[in-house]
């Protein structure tokens, strides 16, 4: 890769049964690519992590990085899932009715699945790996 991308980078738990799930479900939907995903464990994603205030050894959130590898705005919680929806375009964008519930609500929710995300959904012995199509994606 000669120039680094510049479109929201998203930061997920490879480990994470459920968190996998969800990376395979956006590489397969986002039809216009606009997403790449970085795992919490490999370089670019540790490196991602601290730079934006979160242990990559003890990931609590999934994070939505805008602007690329430079970028600084960051999304978390339930915003960066949201966001993802509502990227991947129609029927996922329907998920913005969530916006109704506030971020106060929304976010205890989110964060109380994160934390039992291992013991609901279950951990991988090994980082999951995107297939060689999406392979591009993958920071």
């Amino acid at each position: 890769m000669t120039t680094p991308p510049s479109g929201p980078i998203i930061l997920f738990d490879a480990e994470c049964v459920l968190c996998s799930a969800q990376a395979r479900f956006v590489l397969e939907r986002d039809r216009a690519a606009t997403f790449r995903l970085a795992a919490m464990q490999g370089e670019v994603g540790r490196s991602l992590c601290r730079r934006h205030g979160m242990d990559p050894d003890d990931p609590a959130s999934l994070l939505v990085v805008e602007g690329g590898l430079e970028g600084d705005r960051v999304r978390r919680d339930s915003d960066a899932v949201l966001h993802i929806y509502e990227t991947l375009g129609f029927p996922w964008r329907l998920a913005r009715v969530l916006r109704l519930v506030p971020a106060r609500l929304r976010d205890p929710v989110y964060r109380l699945v994160a934390r039992n995300r291992y013991r609901l959904f279950g951990k991988r012995d090994s980082c999951w790996a995107a297939p060689a199509r999406y392979r591009d994606r993958i920071l």
